[in-house]
C-alpha cells in the first residue's frame, strides 16, 4: 500500500491541496491521483474521503485541519476506523508517530524558515520516521534538493506553488512531488 502511494505520486507529481469544499469536484475531475483535504469536519470527513477513494484517488486528510474532533490518541483512531483515509498529513511529530505506529501511511509538514527549523526538520524526520515530508514552502528548490540529498525519506514541496515552472524547479530538485490549490496546476 505505502509503496503503491508513492509510485501514483511520482507518476503523477501534482497533488491537489483542496482548501474548500467547493473545490472538490473539480480536483476529483483532474488529472491528479492524490488530493490533500485541508478542509473538513466530524460530520463531512468520511464522505468526502469515500468520495475520492470511489473516483480511485488517494485521499489524505491533514489532521490539523479537521474540525470537531480532538486532535489524541482516540482522535487518530477515529480516522483511521471511520474516515478511512489512505494516509493523514500533520505538522506535529506526536500526530504522525500516533498515525505510523497504528500503519498509517504519514505526511509530516515542516515550515522552514531558517538553518535552526532546517536542523530541527533533519532531526525529527531521523526520529520520528514518517512515509513522507511536505517542505513549505516548496518554492525553495535549492532547499528542496539540499534535503534530498540529506534525508532518505520522499518529499513533496508544497506552499507557494502557482505555476507549472514552480512545479518543475522542485521536481528537478528531487522532489516527488508538489502540492498546489491552484485549480489550473491540476490539469498538468
Amino acid at each position: 500500500m505505502k509503496e503503491t502511494i508513492i509510485e501514483r505520486i511520482e507518476s503523477n507529481p501534482i497533488i491537489a491541496a483542496v482548501q474548500n469544499v467547493e473545490d472538490l469536484e473539480i480536483a476529483i475531475k483532474s488529472q491528479v491521483s492524490t488530493i490533500f483535504l485541508l478542509c473538513a469536519d466530524i460530520f463531512n470527513a468520511k464522505s468526502l474521503v469515500d468520495r475520492i477513494k470511489s473516483a480511485d484517488k488517494n485521499a489524505f486528510i491533514h489532521i490539523d485541519f479537521l474540525e470537531g474532533l480532538g486532535k489524541d490518541a482516540k482522535a487518530i483512531d477515529y480516522i483511521i476506523k471511520v474516515i478511512e483515509p489512505d494516509g493523514v498529513i500533520s505538522t506535529k511529530s506526536s500526530h504522525i508517530k500516533i498515525a505510523r505506529e497504528k500503519g498509517m501511511f504519514t505526511i509530516q509538514r515542516f515550515f522552514l524558515i531558517d538553518n535552526k527549523s532546517y536542523e530541527m526538520t533533519t532531526k525529527s524526520v531521523k526520529t520520528i520516521i514518517p512515509d513522507m515530508i511536505e517542505i513549505m514552502p516548496g518554492v525553495m528548490p535549492g532547499v528542496i534538493q539540499r534535503i534530498t540529498n540529506q534525508l532518505t525519506i520522499p518529499v513533496i514541496a508544497g506552499g507557494l506553488i502557482s505555476s507549472k515552472q514552480d512545479i518543475m524547479e522542485v521536481l528537478k530538485a528531487g522532489a516527488i512531488g508538489a502540492s498546489t490549490g491552484k485549480k489550473p496546476l491540476w490539469e498538468l
